[in-house]
C-alpha cells in the first residue's frame, strides 16, 4: 500500500522492554536529595498517612533536617558515574538489550528521579514500540515498590493519546530462575572470603508492621525466598529487616538488631540483600559500611557483605530469562 505523500512518518512496530528501579538523586549534595526525598516521601503508596496530617511535618521537620545527613551518606558510595544505583541499572538495561537483540528495544527508568518512567514510554513510543514490559525490579511484591510502578506507569498512560499496550513483569521471589542466580552469586561471594561464616544473614528492606496486616505478601515473600535460598545453599539462612523510619512498629528481627545479637555471642556473619536488585545507598553504605562498623562495635570479628545480583551474568542471565518469559506471544 502506498501511503499518502503527507502522510506523517511512523516507526516500525517495535517491542520494548523498560527495566524500573526505585531512584536516586542525581548528586551527593543536599539541594538534590532534598529533591528527591520530595517525590518519594510524598508518594501516598509510601507513607499512608493523610498529606494534611503528614506534609506538614514532611515540609516541615524532615525536608530540613534530613537531606544533609542523606547527602553525607551518598556522598561515602558515590562514584565517577554517579550514584551505584543509577550505573547498575543502566549497565543491566545495557547488557539485557545484547543478550535480547534485535528483539525488543531495552531502557531503564526511576520511580523517583530521572530518568522518569512517562518520558522513558514517551521514548520507546517514539521508536515504535507499541507493546511495552514494564519490568519492577523488585522481586517481593509490596504496594510501597511494585505497585507505585504500576501507578506511575498507568498515570501516564492516561495523558497519551496513542497508547501503547503495556505488560508488568510480576513478582518473582520463588522463581527458579531467580533463586538459581542467587544462589550462584552467594556461593562465588562465599567462595572469595578467607573464612567461613556462621551466619548468612538475608536483609530485606523494612516495612511499617501494618502494611503485613494490609494484605502485603512481602512479609512473606521474603522469608520464602530466603527458606528458598538456604536449601539451595544447603545452610540456613537468617531474615531481618533494615531501614526502620519513625514511630511505627517496622517489621522485625530488625537488620542492627541482629548484628549486634550475632557479635555478641561472638558469630561471624556474611550479609546479602536478595530484595534489591542493584546496589544502592542501603546496601552499600547501611550495610556494608554502617552495619559492619555496628558489628565491630559489638565485638563482632568477621564480617562480610555480598554484592546484589547488579549487572553480572547470573543476574542479567535471570533478567534475559523472565522478560523472555513475559513477552511470549509479542516476540
Amino acid at each position: 500500500m502506498t501511503l499518502p505523500s503527507d502522510h506523517p512518518a511512523i516507526a516500525a512496530p517495535r517491542v520494548g522492554v523498560l527495566l524500573v528501579n526505585l531512584g536516586t538523586p542525581d548528586a551527593p549534595e543536599p539541594p538534590a536529595v532534598r529533591r528527591y526525598l520530595a517525590e518519594f516521601l510524598s508518594d501516598r503508596r509510601v507513607v499512608e498517612i493523610p498529606p494534611i496530617l503528614w506534609q506538614p511535618i514532611l515540609r516541615g521537620i524532615i525536608l530540613n533536617t534530613r537531606p544533609k545527613k542523606s547527602a553525607h551518606a551518598y556522598a561515602q558510595i558515590w562514584t565517577d558515574q554517579g550514584s551505584p544505583l543509577a550505573a547498575i541499572t543502566r549497565a543491566q538495561a545495557a547488557a539485557l538489550q545484547i543478550a535480547l537483540g534485535d528483539a525488543a528495544e531495552v531502557a531503564h527508568a526511576m520511580r523517583y528521579g530521572e530518568p522518569a518512567i512517562g518520558p522513558a514510554i514517551d521514548a520507546l513510543a517514539a521508536a515504535g514500540c507499541r507493546r511495552i514490559l514494564i519490568a519492577p525490579l523488585y522481586p517481593q511484591y509490596c504496594a510501597a515498590t511494585t505497585a507505585t510502578v504500576v501507578d506511575a506507569a498507568t498515570d501516564h498512560l492516561k495523558t497519551l493519546r496513542w497508547q501503547p499496550a503495556l505488560r508488568f513483569l510480576p513478582p518473582y521471589a520463588d522463581d527458579p530462575a531467580y533463586l538459581d542466580a542467587l544462589t550462584a552469586s552467594v556461593e562465588a561471594g562465599l567462595a572469595a572470603l578467607d573464612f567461613v561464616p556462621d551466619i548468612l544473614l538475608a536483609s530485606f528492606h523494612g516495612m511499617p508492621e501494618r502494611t503485613l496486616h494490609l494484605g502485603d505478601p512481602y512479609h512473606c515473600q521474603c522469608q520464602k525466598t530466603a527458606r528458598l535460598l538456604g536449601e539451595a545453599l544447603g545452610r540456613p539462612v537468617e531474615v531481618a529487616f533494615q531501614s526502620r523510619f519513625g514511630r511505627a512498629k517496622w517489621l522485625e528481627p530488625a537488620t542492627d538488631a541482629q548484628l549486634e545479637k550475632f557479635a555478641q555471642a561472638g558469630k561471624s556473619v556474611a550479609v546479602l540483600a536478595p530484595g534489591f536488585a542493584a546496589d544502592c545507598l542501603e546496601t552499600l553504605e547501611e550495610l556494608a559500611i554502617r552495619g559492619k562498623e555496628q558489628f565491630m562495635a559489638a565485638g563482632g570479628r568477621k564480617f562480610a557483605y555480598l554484592p546484589c545480583l547488579n549487572a553480572d551474568a547470573p543476574g542479567v542471565a535471570m533478567l534475559e530469562a523472565l522478560v523472555r518469559r513475559e513477552l511470549a506471544g509479542w516476540i
